[in-house]
């Protein structure tokens, strides 16, 4: 059996639970709505304030299906009453952000700013602290999304290992290189 799909998920007081006839799962709480659609082999049912998830076979699609699912309804639970957030970090001289609504706009040493429309389900929001680097915050309710959107925005220019100049995730470490320098002996 798949550990993370047998175990069941619990079910907050605050938060409604539908599954449809089409295997649709909605899921409403204080934050928001989310749906996903579940494949027809997996059943969830519901009983005593807990969610399992069941697989009919133990083929290796339903396997793999079985832990899948089972995170997926746990995602939408957790961010309909908590949400998520996202920090990236701009490391660079001259690296900047701003919001403009939904637009993003970044400068990140191109010859040129990047601007990017970020979709309304996130809220975004850019600071710059004196003497720090700029925080950019992505904060939705939608696991999948807002991890695409911020790993969107880390692709634009990515951590170099010599500098350590690019975007980041808050609090990711980053294995740094030693330059030509170090390499060469002295005779």
């Amino acid at each position: 059996m798949s550990r993370i799909g047998k175990k069941p998920v619990v079910l907050p007081s605050n938060i409604k639970l539908e599954v449809s006839d089409k295997n649709v799962i909605t899921v409403q709480g204080p934050k928001g709505t989310l749906t996903q659609t579940v494949d027809p082999d997996i059943q969830l049912t519901t009983e005593d304030g807990q969610i399992t998830v069941d697989r009919p076979t133990n083929q290796k699609r339903h396997k793999a299906m079985h832990g899948l699912y089972r995170a997926l309804v746990a995602n939408m639970i957790e961010g309909v009453t908590n949400g998520y957030t996202i920090k990236l970090e701009l490391v660079g001289v001259g690296y900047k952000a701003d919001v403009n609504g939904q637009v993003l706009q970044m400068s990140l040493g191109y010859s040129h700013s990047i601007y990017m429309q970020i979709p309304s389900e996130i809220k975004v929001s850019a600071e710059t602290l004196k003497g720090k680097n700029p925080i950019v915050t992505l904060v939705g309710i939608d696991k999948q999304l807002i991890g695409h959107i911020a790993a969107k925005i880390r692709s634009l220019r990515k951590v170099e290992p010599y500098k350590g100049k690019g975007v980041r995730f808050e609090g990711e470490a980053i294995r740094r290189k030693a330059g030509k320098a170090a390499g060469k002996s002295k005779k």
